[in-house]
């Protein structure tokens, strides 16, 4: 495998790790300043909505994701990769989980020798 490749793909293993275990300061380090964050029906999202949002949602609930990469392509210092993923969400106190899966889309870009999120859009659909 591409180094480059498997860089990518630690990226998104760290990122839904980290977001399981709610570590913001992680998700913070692998996303660049000027990341946007696109979803259906949705404003854009920069750095600064996202984490207010996570924080917030992780006083209520615990989110635990899994990514099938579907394809991830390198030119230069910019890549992208498209994956299927599948999140359930678990609300802290009482409540049914719930379920959101689909495709994602994230372009990467390499700041200081490193892969991060630069833009993302999100087509996940709410199920059972």
């Amino acid at each position: 495998m591409d180094p480059d490749e498997h860089a990518i793909r630690n990226v998104i293993e760290n990122w839904a790790r980290a977001t399981t275990a709610g570590d913001l300061p992680e998700l913070m380090n692998m996303m660049a300043d000027d990341a946007i964050f696109l979803s259906p029906g949705q404003e854009p999202m920069d750095r600064d909505n996202f984490v207010a949002g996570f924080s917030a949602a992780m006083e209520h609930m615990r989110i635990e994701a899994r990514s099938e990469v579907q394809e991830i392509e390198v030119d230069g210092d910019l890549a992208y990769c498209w994956n299927y993923l599948d999140v359930q969400i678990t609300p802290r106190t009482a409540g049914a989980s719930t379920r959101r899966f689909g495709h994602t889309l994230t372009i990467f870009h390499r700041r200081n020798g490193a892969w991060v999120i630069a833009r993302d859009a999100n087509l996940l659909a709410s199920g059972v």
